[in-house]
């Protein structure tokens, strides 16, 4: 009897679809298609990861490990 073969890795993504998916409701979307859901989450972690690496930036130029709120801060302005 043949293995079966195991299903396509899909991309990994650190945020959930639901939380995001009910925050577009509470917006006003009625209804919210897969892709946009997809669309979004993509965009949100792109946009994290640059301001993570601003952030981190600004650390080493202060000489510092710890990434805190205000390094975050601005490297998002």
């Amino acid at each position: 009897m043949a293995k079966k073969k195991a299903p396509p890795k899909k991309a990994e993504t650190y945020i959930a679809k639901a939380p995001i998916r009910r925050l577009m409701k509470k917006e006003g979307a009625d209804l919210v298609a897969a892709e946009a859901l997809d669309k979004l989450i993509g965009f949100l972690e792109s946009s994290a990861a640059n301001a993570t690496k601003e952030a981190i930036k600004i650390c080493k130029a202060d000489k510092r490990k710890r990434v805190t709120a205000s390094d975050i801060r601005a490297a998002t302005r």
